[in-house]
């Protein structure tokens, strides 16, 4: 397959993710909960439900932008007898201090040149599928219920000639608006655009509070923006992409549910906002993070429902797929799985609420029950082989990249004690730093010179570039220059791009790169002032987002095809850090 990219953007508020195509279709909207059954699924199932706005004659051509440094969409659709926009957007704004981030969605109809005749066609679905929304008018709008909610469709037009699927002539902006509980007394198009208006200053304002360097500086406001739609506004969980099973390769069988919250993005995803300055999301996850049940053992799950739940039950549910890709899986096995870096990562994430000056009122977030019993699992589970990063289902091994963070996440658990006066955990923490790096010694082959995935193995893994990145290596020794070279070696593609690994795993060999590991290593390159290399990269890497510059999880290296889950977040994390560390490194050398 040539040419396959993922031809949708994405808007939402914290509430929602919504995914619209090319042709202002909404074909993904999880309601009412990013873990919900979609309301509009024809992404993965054309009997999954969909919101169209149809044209009179053919369409010759479209376009879509995001509005500059927003979160709203504009997709502009030209036909044989003129042409219009749409412009799609969730409210989200701050109003006397309170924050607004309503559960509705407003679709903005623009007549622009000509005739043109437009009929809607809603067909919502719930149960994946399986339960069809019947519409009732009433005084309030068209209606759709289920057991779980109730949805109001309003417009300024005719809500029988919408149902009736009949054309309205384009004279005119027509507003429609999904609504949970429509207000009051409002003249619909007066009220979303004030809802525009508000929503508009306020993604512009965010970004304008963002730290972000001169280098790829559109690539990191549309990474950052991406980003923080992932965070559910309702309990601060932060999601690793919003759809499931797009598959990582045509008929690979590797598609997955990812709207959950795993401990190890929810890190990823907090390094890039903090790096940009934005520590409001920050302040959220350390809430989710601390009303989490361990349990009676004190040990943590690899990811959780948005809400906390611990059983997220994987289901293969009968669905044609996207692209006739199988199975369609809802829920993630992985959450049965030991994967002991997720304690590391913790430590290192609530770090900045800590140490960094920024953040007022620290002392609320101090949680040392929590440290002391991340650190404590540390020291429990320094010996046990777990399923790694990749989540590894048939086989456990004692990873490198586990050992990695368990390094990491005894030294920030050593800095929380020196800002608290704690020497017993300063102590406990440089102990176990050591024993961690006495594992991750383990994992050095002298023959291959450099580090393998686990501890007796010759498999290459590309998150073990990391070692440089996160600091355990000094960039400038011996070892990292051979460490890299094996990896380039091996795992590199000609163009560019990452592997994460390549032996056989669950489902045979790896068809396409994981596009982080090519931002990991892009960010490696920069450590090691190989600067020009890493630019020369980034760039061309940056030539494979959509049309919108959102990413995908999988890249086919010789085709340059997006696959996987989209947009991915730890994609758009790769994007940031590596940005963030070229841009350090062109600085200090105007001052060398």
């Amino acid at each position: 397959m040539k040419n396959h990219k993922y031809n949708s953007g994405i808007i939402g508020n914290g509430s929602y993710i919504a995914h619209i195509n090319t042709k202002a279709e909404i074909v993904w909207l999880c309601w009412p909960n990013f873990d919900s059954s979609p309301i509009f699924g024809s992404l993965l199932d054309k009997n999954c439900g969909h919101f169209s706005i149809l044209p009179d004659s053919n369409i010759i051509s479209t376009s879509q932008v995001y509005l500059e440094n927003t979160n709203i969409l504009r997709t502009e659709i030209v036909i044989e007898t003129g042409s219009f926009a749409v412009l799609d957007f969730a409210p989200r704004y701050y109003q006397n201090g309170i924050l607004h981030s309503k559960r509705n969605l407003y679709r903005k109809i623009i007549p622009i040149t000509g005739d043109v005749k437009v009929k809607f066609q809603l067909n919502l679905t719930y149960s994946y599928g399986k339960e069809y929304l019947k519409p009732r008018v009433n005084s309030e709008g068209i209606l759709y219920q289920t057991n779980d909610f109730q949805l109001h469709l309003t417009s300024n037009v005719s809500l029988n000639q919408i149902l009736k699927e009949n054309y309205f002539l384009l004279n005119q902006n027509i507003y429609l608006a999904l609504f949970e509980s429509i207000p009051t007394d409002i003249l619909l198009g007066e009220y979303i655009e004030s809802e525009f208006k508000k929503t508009k200053h306020y993604w512009q304002n965010w970004v304008k509070h963002c730290s972000i360097p001169i280098f790829a500086q559109k690539q990191q406001i549309r990474s950052a923006l991406c980003l923080k739609l992932h965070q559910f506004q309702e309990t601060g969980a932060i999601i690793a992409s919003s759809t499931t099973s797009l598959p990582e390769a045509p008929l690979a069988g590797r598609n997955w549910d990812y709207r959950f919250c795993w401990l190890r993005d929810g890190f990823y995803t907090l390094l890039a906002l903090t790096n940009l300055g934005q520590f409001e999301e920050l302040e959220m996850y350390s809430q989710y993070i601390s009303n989490l049940t361990p349990t009676a053992e004190g040990r943590y799950q690899p990811l959780y429902s948005i809400f906390g739940e611990n059983f997220l039950e994987e289901k293969i549910l009968e669905l044609e797929g996207y692209l006739s890709n199988k199975p369609v899986r809802i829920g993630n096995s992985a959450y049965t799985h030991k994967q002991n870096d997720a304690y590391g990562q913790i430590l290192l994430s609530l770090l900045p609420l800590y140490l960094d000056e920024r953040i007022p009122e620290k002392n609320r977030f101090h949680n040392l029950g929590l440290v002391k019993n991340i650190l404590e699992q540390i020291e429990l589970t320094m010996e046990e082989p777990d399923a790694g990063l990749w989540e590894f289902r048939n086989f456990s091994q004692k990873h490198c990249y586990t050992y990695l963070f368990h390094w990491i996440g005894a030294k920030a658990a050593k800095e929380i004690a020196l800002k608290l006066g704690r020497p017993d955990l300063i102590e406990k923490s440089e102990i176990l730093m050591e024993q961690a790096a006495t594992n991750i010694e383990k994992c050095y082959d002298d023959k291959l010179g450099c580090y393998t995935q686990a501890q007796g193995k010759k498999d290459l893994d590309a998150s073990l570039l990391q070692l440089i990145t996160l600091g355990y290596l000094d960039p400038k020794s011996e070892k990292a220059k051979s460490h890299i070279a094996a990896i380039e070696k091996t795992l590199k593609t000609e163009n560019g791009f990452m592997y994460r690994y390549l032996h056989q795993d669950d489902f045979g060999k790896p068809e396409t790169t994981f596009l982080v590991c090519t931002f990991w290593y892009i960010e490696a390159l920069a450590c090691m002032s190989r600067l020009e290399e890493a630019m020369k990269l980034f760039d061309f890497v940056c030539e494979h987002a959509n049309h919108l510059g959102l990413f995908s999880e999988d890249i086919e290296s010789k085709s340059g095809n997006q696959w996987g889950n989209f947009p991915q977040t730890y994609s758009h994390v790769g994007l940031v850090n590596a940005a963030r560390k070229i841009s350090q490194k062109k600085s200090d050398s105007l001052f060398w």
